[in-house]
């Protein structure tokens, strides 16, 4: 596949490329020789038996926080030793009640929609950043459940028509939207990425949930109008949706030999804690 050149200018090798046409909604022309294949089909993430998978996605579940836990058993402590006095005690349980339906009622639930990066492509599960996203929230004491539906090899528009169903099934209070970089290599549209990816904010919104848009860049090879067009995609939509958006997932990792896989395409093992931090302080305040 192409390469990211190790400079920081993030380039790949193809032999020559012309650039794309952009009032056309396939590529306007064919590089004449070009050494750019396909993205990789879409195949699923793999799942670690840690996790339980179903159709598209990863379910990882965390246990009550500390502090909920902590003061659980200080309240039925208390409720014991007042059971001399009934009326007290019969407050306090309903004040215990009232605590276990909140334990609830706050655990939310992240969706995240992605393509190869978010799946892990060529790693253990347990070592991307989906999964280092939730061990962090768990250490910082939060209860939300993560479900990763990434795809490898998606497109916008896959992603798009996959959402619906997402939605419906697991309720989410939060969508994170990693996708885009396999419209890019394909040479689809702009207009087109920016279309579906307006779409799935909308459909995200009228269920209820909260978005955090993670950009995507195209290397300089593809001609400086295209990849210009297709970086503005994203803060477009920031600015017209009102969406809180990562500028570019990839900042600090792609370009960095040491932290991509051979492919030169998908970050390694050891970027998957850049990642995590590239969108943590965006994502926290949606919490």
């Amino acid at each position: 596949m192409a390469r990211w050149s190790s400079s920081s200018s993030l380039r790949l090798r193809p032999e020559r490329i012309t650039e794309p046409e952009l009032g056309r909604s396939s590529p306007a022309s064919k590089p004449s020789r070009v050494d750019l294949p396909e993205p990789e089909a879409p195949t699923m993430a793999s799942v670690s038996p840690l996790f339980s998978s179903r159709e598209s996605s990863c379910r990882m579940v965390r246990s009550p926080s500390v502090l909920g836990t902590t003061l659980l058993r200080l309240w039925a402590l208390r409720i014991l030793s007042l059971m001399e006095n009934p009326m007290r005690a019969l407050f306090l349980s309903a004040g215990l009640g009232l605590l276990l339906l909140s334990q609830g009622a706050l655990a939310g639930t992240v969706l995240i929609v992605g393509d190869s990066i978010s799946a892990a492509f060529g790693l253990d599960t347990r070592v991307g950043w989906v999964s280092l996203l939730e061990q962090r929230l768990s250490k910082e004491g939060f209860d939300d459940k993560v479900v990763n539906a990434s795809i490898s090899g998606d497109t916008s528009a896959g992603g798009q028509a996959r959402l619906p169903a997402l939605l419906a099934e697991h309720k989410p209070e939060l969508v994170i939207l990693e996708l885009g970089g396999n419209d890019g290599l394909r040479g689809q549209q702009p207009a087109q990425l920016q279309q579906n990816l307006s779409s799935m904010i909308d459909s995200s919104r009228a269920a209820g949930a909260k978005v955090l848009l993670l950009g995507m860049q195209i290397p300089p090879n593809y001609g400086p109008r295209y990849t210009n067009a297709f970086k503005e995609v994203y803060s477009n939509l920031a600015e017209q949706k009102k969406v809180p958006f990562v500028p570019f997932f990839l900042e600090g990792v792609g370009g960095v030999p040491e932290l991509m896989q051979a492919d030169g395409l998908h970050p390694a093992a050891a970027a998957q804690g850049k990642l995590l931090e590239n969108v943590w302080p965006s994502l926290k305040p949606l919490l």
